[in-house]
């Protein structure tokens, strides 16, 4: 038997999630190999290429650069921010690249729309990285309702609790603190996983209306404790005790290295010395959480309706002390329930025999510590399959299968500042 030759890729954007995906080529150089980057941070760029055996010439400072070179891979891994996906990506499928694309796919619908039609008309395989799909729990509960099992879909219940550490250096001191700088309400580039988990298991019902509630409640300047200052470092008199205390994150912790200090993810190590002089400097992560410019919302709930009548809400709570995802699906003839980092889910069905109400069977997942419940390399293996011309798995995160959950986004953030319902039109 022939065997297939590996996927070689170019890197666009080498940050922490373009790297994540990357890494598949170090644990499997026979499907995947890294050729190329393009990345304008110079550092960042000539890490990456030691990382991966990238020579010079195949090392570019933007994509147009990358583009205007004779194509020089199979697929291009978009791990660029939030606002710079499409604008990155039609480039690259000008060029001939199908691409692997970081979440969320556009911070609009229209532009969304012309990278679709950009993609058909090419005729190249774009892919989002929506990788909770590929988690062997969400793919366990999607298997076991195309089986039949719970009948018809009634209602879906999920829940996103991010922990306080988690929303402090992402969406208060970080880099998706402000929709206007990163372009992606907070509905978008955290929930954008749980509300195409949503319509994924809804296997292409329609969403037709929205509605939604939430804003920034708690980190506003009015609600600092006394004593807190401007700087965790420099002029707070309450970081011994305080929960969001930058140093004990960032430097006793050791949370969110590849998020805090510049090339962590590529190998750049810093002594604790340095670590407090950043901290103590203009690192928006040395900021006390109620000083920041952050304008994102820190609580959310959002409503949905599809056009067979089954109906949907998500929550999404920020600043909850542990991080975890919970999902409660209730159909015509049974109902699942379960939470992500549990690594399990149970299969509920009425039983009328006497002295029961129903029968109740447990399913086990097997779920790794990598964010996604394990999903991150399945998705690359998925991608890097189908280039090979092998079929799709059932998570399979095709672009216009991966749109109605981007849809409900931006019709519950319309539908929540403007206090009212929102029609979804695809």
């Amino acid at each position: 038997m022939k065997l297939l030759q590996p996927v070689t890729a170019v890197l666009v954007g080498a940050g922490q999630r373009a790297m994540i995906y990357a890494s598949y080529a170090k644990k499997h150089p026979e499907h995947l190999r890294i050729v190329g980057v393009a990345d304008p941070d110079t550092e960042r760029r000539r890490l990456a290429a030691a990382l991966y055996g990238i020579p010079e010439s195949q090392c570019f400072d933007s994509v147009e650069a990358l583009t205007a070179a004779p194509k020089l891979a199979d697929a291009a891994i978009n791990g660029t921010m939030d606002r710079l996906h499409v604008d990155t990506t039609l480039p690259l499928l000008d060029a001939g690249y199908h691409v692997l694309l970081e979440k969320p796919i556009g911070i609009h619908m229209d532009e969304i729309a012309v990278l679709r039609e950009a993609a058909q008309r090419h005729h190249r395989i774009v892919m989002i990285c929506h990788v909770l799909r590929y988690a062997p729990f969400y793919a366990g509960i999607r298997k076991t309702i195309a089986s039949g099992e719970i009948g018809e879909i009634v209602n879906i219940q999920t829940a996103e609790h991010v922990s306080y550490h988690h929303m402090a250096v992402s969406f208060v001191r970080g880099k998706w603190n402000n929709e206007a700088a990163c372009g992606s309400p907070m509905l978008l580039q955290k929930c954008c996983h749980d509300l195409d988990i949503i319509a994924w298991v809804m296997n292409g019902v329609k969403p037709v209306r929205v509605g939604s509630f939430g804003g920034l409640v708690h980190f506003r300047p009015e609600h600092a404790p006394e004593g807190a200052g401007k700087q965790c470092l420099l002029d707070c008199g309450i970081e011994a005790t305080c929960p969001y205390s930058a140093k004990k994150h960032y430097i006793e912790n050791d949370k969110w290295n590849f998020h805090v200090w510049d090339h962590f993810d590529l190998g750049v190590e810093l002594t604790e010395e340095e670590k407090g002089r950043i901290l103590k400097g203009e690192s928006p992560y040395g900021r006390c959480v109620w000083h920041s410019d952050n304008d994102v919302v820190d609580r959310q709930s959002v409503m949905m309706e599809f056009e067979n009548g089954a109906t949907a809400t998500h929550n999404m709570i920020g600043g909850a002390a542990k991080s975890y995802r919970t999902l409660h699906i209730v159909g015509t003839k049974g109902d699942i329930q379960g939470n992500l980092e549990d690594g399990y889910f149970v299969v509920r069905k009425p039983n009328t025999t006497h002295g029961l109400d129903y029968d109740e069977r447990r399913i086990d997942c097997s779920v790794t510590n990598d964010s996604h419940g394990g999903g991150d390399l399945l998705l690359v293996e998925d991608f890097v399959q189908v280039l090979q011309g092998r079929e799709p798995s059932l998570s399979y995160t095709a672009l216009e299968e991966s749109i109605y959950g981007h849809a409900i986004a931006f019709a519950a953030e319309r539908a929540r500042k403007e206090n009212r319902l929102e029609a979804i039109h695809l």
